[in-house]
C-alpha cells in the first residue's frame, strides 16, 4: 500500500458508510463507457446484498429491516382505514424530498383512480422550487422543518411521518422528527436512512440544543415501544462517494413503495402484511435492476454520447412523458450541486409542464429559466439553436401518446441526428418499429405482460426505477468523462450547506493527509477568494461560509490544488483553467513545482 492509499484508508475508518469510498469504483475516472456500466452495476447490486459481511450492519433483506417495514406498512393500513382523521407525510431534502414528491404523487393518483381519499402529502426543504433547483439553506434549518410539518398536519389526529435522510444528517428532517417525538399521541415518526445510528451526524445544528444522532437514538429507544421506527439498512458506499442521489435514492423508492403498496393491499384487498409479502416487493425491484442492466451495451453508448456532448461544452436534454419526465427533471437538477455543473448542461422537460407535475405550488415558470420545463418550452426556446453536439434523450413508455412522441421526435430530427431514447414496452403491447427507428440509440426494455398490471401504478413505478438507474448512470458517466470526478469523488461539488461543507473538508483531508485545521483554512481561502483570512472570516458560523461558497465555482478543486502543490490561489486557479480534468491540474501543478525547484 502506497502512502496515498494509507492516508485514504486511515481517514475512511472515521466516516459514516454513506460517505465512504467504494473500492469497486475507485478508478471510475479512468475507464470507458462499457467498463463504467459494469462498475455501476456492481455498486447497485450491493443494495440487494443478502450476506451480512459485518454483523453490526443490517442489510435490506435482513429480518429486522423487513419486520420494521411490516410494522410501518401496518401503520399505513391503519391510516387508510381512517382517512378523515389521518395523514401520511413523506419529507426530505434534495433527492430525498424529490423521491417523496414522486411517491406521494403516484400513490395519490392510485387512490384517486380507485375513488379513495388521498391522504398522502410531501414536504421538501425549500418548497416546490427545490424539486428543480438546489435550495440548500432550508436544509440546515431544523426549526423550519418542524414548523412546516406542524402546519401541514394541523387538525389531524393520526399522523404517520416518514423523514428521509440518507446520511442521517439533515437538520431540516431532524427538527421534524424531534417535533414528532414531543407529540407521540398524534405522530408516529419513521426515520429512513442508510447509516447505523452511531454514525448519524453529531455536529451542532443551527439554533438547536440537540443533533441528528441524538434524535436517532431517541427514535431507537421509542422503537422498543413501537411508538417510532428507524429503517436504516446499510447499502454499501456510493459509486461516487457521498452521492446519495444514486443508491440512497433508489433504495428510498424501493423501501417506501413496498411499504405503501403493502399497506394499501391490506386495507383494500384484504391481503395480510407479512415479511414474505414485503420481501416479494423488494425481489420485484431486484428483477427491475437485473432487467435494466441487461441492456449494458445501449447504456454504455448513451453514456459515451452524453460525455461527448458535455466535453464539447454542449448540452444534454431529457424529454420525458408523465412520471418518467419527473425522473428526468430530478436527475438533471441533481447535477448542479453534485458536480458544480451549470443548470443548462443537463436539462429536463416534461409534457404539459407543471400541469403534469401536479405539485402543490403549481406553475413556477415565472421564477426563472430553471423552471421552464414543458415540451412547448423546449420547442420554443431550445430547438431553434439545437446543434449536432447537443444530445436529446426521449423518455417514454408504450402507454404514452406515441403520436406526440413521433411528432416531437420528427421536429428534433430536422435539427439534429443526435436523438436517442429510453423506452419501455410490454410483451403484448410493443412500441411500433416506425417509432423506434427514429432514434440513433434506443435503450428499449420489454417487460413481462400481466393483464392485472397493464397501465397500472405498479408497472409505472418499475419503469420509473429502471429509468432512474439509466439516467443516474448517464449523467454520472457524462460528468466523469468530462473530468468532474477525481477517482470516485465528486470533488467539484457546490459547498452550499453544512453537510456539503463537512464533506468538502473530508475530501481535502483524504487527498492531502493534512490536518482538519489546514484543510479548513485552504477551503476558506477558496471560498472568500483571499490569501489573507480575517478574524471575521475564520470565526464565522458554517452557514455564513456556505452562503459565500454558494456564489463561487470550483471551491474544493481550488483548495485541493493549493494544498497539494503549496501554491497560491491565483496559481491554483490558473492550473484549473488550463486543465479542466482535476487530476491533470494537480499533475501540472506538481510538474510546475518540480521545474521551479530544479531551476532554483
Amino acid at each position: 500500500m502506497n502512502m496515498d492509499d494509507l492516508k485514504l484508508s486511515c481517514h475512511e475508518l472515521s466516516l459514516p458508510v454513506t460517505e465512504k469510498c467504494n473500492p469497486i469504483s475507485r478508478d471510475i475516472d479512468r475507464v470507458n463507457g462499457k467498463q463504467m456500466v459494469q462498475i455501476l452495476r456492481r455498486c447497485d447490486a450491493e443494495i440487494f446484498e443478502k450476506k451480512d459481511h459485518d454483523p453490526f450492519h443490517q442489510r435490506l433483506y435482513s429480518s429486522a429491516v423487513i419486520q420494521t417495514m411490516v410494522d410501518v406498512a401496518k401503520r399505513v393500513e391503519m391510516m387508510l382505514r381512517d382517512p378523515e382523521e389521518s395523514v401520511i407525510v413523506l419529507s426530505g431534502c434534495g433527492t430525498s424530498g424529490r423521491i417523496a414528491f414522486l411517491l406521494v404523487t403516484s400513490f395519490n393518483e392510485m387512490m384517486k383512480a380507485q375513488k379513495q381519499k388521498q391522504i398522502c402529502s410531501y414536504i421538501i426543504a425549500g418548497g416546490d422550487r427545490a424539486m428543480l433547483t438546489s435550495q440548500e439553506a432550508p436544509e440546515d434549518d431544523p426549526a423550519l422543518g418542524a414548523h412546516t410539518l406542524e402546519k401541514i398536519c394541523a387538525g389531524k389526529k393520526h399522523v404517520l411521518f416518514i423523514g428521509i435522510s440518507c446520511g442521517m444528517s439533515a437538520p431540516f428532517v431532524a427538527g421534524q422528527l424531534d417535533f414528532c417525538l414531543q407529540h407521540l399521541d398524534i405522530f408516529t415518526p419513521v426515520l429512513l436512512g442508510f447509516n447505523p445510528v452511531h454514525m448519524a451526524r453529531s455536529e451542532p445544528m443551527q439554533g438547536c440544543s440537540f443533533h441528528f444522532k441524538d434524535v436517532a437514538e431517541r427514535m431507537t429507544a421509542e422503537q422498543r415501544h413501537e411508538k417510532a421506527f428507524v429503517l436504516n439498512p446499510v447499502l454499501g458506499a456510493e459509486a461516487i462517494s457521498g452521492s446519495s442521489r444514486m443508491k440512497g435514492g433508489s433504495a428510498t423508492k424501493i423501501i417506501l413503495e413496498s411499504i405503501l403498496l403493502a399497506g394499501h393491499e391490506a386495507a383494500f384487498r384484504g391481503k395480510r402484511t407479512t415479511p414474505e409479502c414485503i420481501s416479494g416487493w423488494i425481489t420485484a425491484s431486484e428483477m427491475v435492476y437485473e432487467t435494466t442492466y441487461s441492456h449494458s451495451d445501449e447504456l454504455a453508448a448513451l453514456i459515451h454520447q452524453a460525455g461527448e456532448s458535455l466535453r464539447m461544452k454542449a448540452h444534454v436534454y431529457y424529454i420525458g412523458w408523465g412520471t418518467l419526465g419527473i425522473i428526468g427533471l430530478t436527475d438533471a437538477s441533481e447535477c448542479v450541486p453534485t458536480y458544480g455543473a451549470d443548470f443548462d448542461d443537463i436539462r429536463g422537460f416534461i409534457n404539459n409542464g407543471f400541469r403534469e407535475m401536479k405539485n402543490k405550488e403549481g406553475d413556477l415558470s415565472c421564477l426563472g429559466p430553471e423552471f421552464v420545463i414543458g415540451h412547448k418550452d423546449f420547442v420554443d426556446t431550445i430547438l431553434p439553436s439545437l446543434s449536432q453536439n447537443d444530445m436529446v434523450l426521449f423518455l417514454f413508455a408504450v402507454n404514452d401518446d406515441l403520436h406526440e412522441v413521433t411528432a416531437l421526435a420528427d421536429q428534433v430530427r430536422r435539427r439534429t441526428s443526435n436523438l436517442h431514447a429510453i423506452a419501455h414496452d410490454l410483451e403484448k403491447f410493443t412500441i411500433p418499429e416506425t417509432v423506434c427507428n427514429m432514434f440513433g440509440t434506443i435503450l428499449r426494455i420489454t417487460w413481462p405482460f400481466s393483464s392485472e398490471e397493464v397501465n397500472s401504478v405498479v408497472m409505472r413505478q418499475r419503469w420509473e426505477l429502471s429509468t432512474k438507474w439509466c439516467l443516474n448512470a448517464i449523467s454520472t458517466g457524462a460528468h466523469v468523462l468530462k473530468g468532474k470526478v477525481y477517482m470516485n469523488y465528486m470533488i467539484d461539488l457546490r459547498v452550499s450547506n453544512s453537510k456539503l461543507y463537512t464533506r468538502a473538508i473530508n475530501i481535502l483531508q483524504r487527498f492531502t493527509g493534512c490536518s482538519k485545521s489546514e484543510c479548513v483554512r485552504a477551503l476558506l481561502r477558496a471560498i472568500y477568494s483571499t490569501e489573507d483570512l480575517s478574524e471575521d472570516m475564520t470565526s464565522a458560523d458554517v452557514w455564513k461560509h456556505t452562503d459565500a461558497a454558494n456564489r463561487r465555482d470550483r471551491v474544493v478543486p481550488t483548495a485541493l490544488v493549493m494544498i497539494q502543490c503549496g501554491c497560491t490561489l491565483t496559481e491554483a486557479r490558473h492550473h484549473l483553467d488550463c486543465h479542466p480534468v482535476i487530476r491533470d491540474a494537480v499533475n501540472a501543478c506538481f510538474n510546475s513545482s518540480k521545474t521551479k525547484s530544479t531551476v532554483d
